[in-house]
Parts: C-alpha cells; sequence; structure tokens
C-alpha cells in the first residue's frame, strides 16, 4: 500500500505566529488587543502579543509583571500617536 500525497498539497509555514519559546516570555503578562484577547479567552485560539510571543492565553495577567519588551511597544506606540497632533 502506497500512501501519497494529493498533487498540489503542501505545508506552508506561517511565521507571523511562529512562537518565541525563549522561556522568559512565560514569567510575564503581556499586552494584546483587548478583543482578539476575548475572542482567545472564548474560542481558545492563540494570539500574539505585542512582543511577539505567541500563546493561548489561561493565566490570571495579574499574577505577572508586565512584558518589557511588550511595555515598550506600548509606549512607543503611545508617543508616536501623540506626536502628530
Amino acid at each position: 500500500m502506497t500512501t501519497s500525497l494529493s498533487p498540489g498539497a503542501q505545508t506552508i509555514e506561517d511565521r507571523r505566529t511562529q512562537p518565541t519559546d525563549e522561556g522568559d516570555h512565560e514569567r510575564f503578562s503581556h499586552y494584546v488587543d483587548k478583543d482578539k484577547l476575548t475572542e482567545a479567552m472564548v474560542m481558545g485560539t492563540p494570539v500574539v502579543a505585542l512582543c511577539g510571543k505567541v500563546w493561548v492565553p489561561s493565566r490570571d495577567p495579574e499574577r505577572f509583571p508586565v512584558c518589557p519588551d511588550c511595555k515598550d511597544a506600548w509606549e512607543n506606540m503611545r508617543d508616536d500617536s501623540s506626536s502628530d497632533d
């Protein structure tokens, strides 16, 4: 018995959702879009934080300090928007 793939079928890696598993990201709470967070909590779908971490949120973020990379990204976004006035 020979197993073959469908003609034209291929695996495509989505680099936007590549998990960053460097260890330190697990010790922080991260900034994500509020609507996406709500959907992720209900549907169990992964979210992407401002720092690039990809995960399915399941823990209480109040128990962890804020990710310094997310905080820097958020502050830079706020600085950019306030300079446009």
